[in-house]
């Protein structure tokens, strides 16, 4: 027994031994240092001043922010309108702490968020966020409708009420209808292309072009990677370029052999004018219409071939089509539909009508 107990020791001595010589040395306890600093608290839905629509007078929300300390988190409570919604006093991290809380009983009308973290030492922070709950007007959607953004204070798709996806921190500005989309640096929306993109596709819109940066990306709906030229051969490039003054917009496709331009086909003046864009795909043919005519279309050899392309960025070539610094876009965008068939001209001349002031 006597010699089992050494070689069991001496097995451990040269696990130790090797472990240490493989960086693997036993984990140290260290002190904390001075509790310095109080928590920071930040709040990023609802974000402060913005609208949240929903299709039902009584809607549900998701209430998402954080909380830190430097050395520790003591509390944090959540109250609506100064009701208490939720209080944590334990954390699997204890120095920060990022939840999504539902809620479900959010009435329309202007609310008060506040978030509320107090650290050991009885330090505290508050952020607060006002925003306003709106039931959502009804939409008829078009034949073939799938995506209404009108940017009304909100990123909703209005048929089926669900959320784009917000890249940066763009904002909201006066628009051709009620709001519109304010673009920013390093920001765009974007959403999943499945169910929209196809043999046929179409999409119009309003912009109110903003020339700086001079080039930029618009509608981009591209395979994920460099932005080589190879991966042109595959979805839809729509972007603009030129100089303070005139701004040229241009269009590219791949067809999965090779890519198809048309750039530009229309040149626009900059000034506080709205332009509005519509673009109607079919297997052979891009038709393009700018403020409701036909101003040009693109002859494709075959159909335009998606492969890989998932998702649409709108205000932005990023993350698919950078490799000439069509980056994120400055201008303003309203009205935004998206189809999965190829609209006629119609179709356009309604969009553009009844949009039209």
């Amino acid at each position: 027994m006597k010699s089992l107990k050494y070689i069991l020791f001496a097995c451990l001595i040269t696990v130790l031994a090797v472990s240490c010589r493989k960086g693997l040395d036993p984990i140290n306890y260290v002190a904390p240092g001075p509790d310095l600093e109080p928590p920071v608290v930040e709040i990023t839905e609802p974000l402060d001043g913005k609208i949240v629509l929903s299709p039902d007078s009584v809607g549900v929300v998701t209430f998402k922010f954080s909380a830190s300390d430097d050395i520790e988190l003591k509390s944090v409570t959540v109250t609506l309108d100064g009701t208490e919604l939720a209080s944590y006093t334990t954390f699997t991290d204890y120095r920060r702490m990022a939840p999504n809380l539902v809620y479900n009983h959010l009435l329309d009308g202007d609310h008060i968020l506040t978030v509320n973290a107090v650290d050991a030492t009885d330090k505290s922070t508050t952020k607060t966020s006002n925003f306003k709950k709106v039931t959502a007007p009804p939409y008829d959607p078009m034949e073939g409708e799938v995506i209404y953004l009108p940017f009304d204070g909100t990123y909703l798709n209005y048929i089926g009420y669900t959320a784009a996806g917000v890249v940066g921190t763009p904002s909201f500005a006066p628009g051709k209808k009620n709001d519109a989309y304010a673009g920013a640096t390093d920001a765009y929306v974007t959403y999943p292309s499945d169910g929209v993109i196809g043999d046929e596709f179409s999409f119009a819109f309003w912009m109110k072009i903003n020339p700086t940066p001079v080039r930029a990306g618009v509608v981009v709906i591209g395979p994920p990677g460099t932005g080589t030229d190879a991966e042109r051969k595959f979805g839809l490039r729509l972007f603009r370029e030129g100089t303070a003054t005139k701004q040229n917009v241009g269009l590219n496709v791949g067809i999965g052999t090779v890519d198809a331009w048309d750039n530009p086909f229309t040149t626009i003046t900059v000034s506080e004018d709205w332009v509005h864009f519509a673009l109607a795909i079919s297997p052979n043919y891009v038709k393009i219409y700018v403020n409701g005519d036909t101003v040009k279309g693109l002859s494709l050899k075959t159909k335009i071939d998606w492969t890989g392309c998932t998702s649409i960025s709108i205000a932005s070539g990023q993350p698919t089509f950078t490799i000439w610094e069509h980056f994120s876009d400055l201008s303003l965008y309203d009205e935004m539909h998206f189809f999965k068939r190829t609209i006629t001209a119609e179709d356009v001349k309604k969009l553009y009508n009844v949009k039209k002031k």
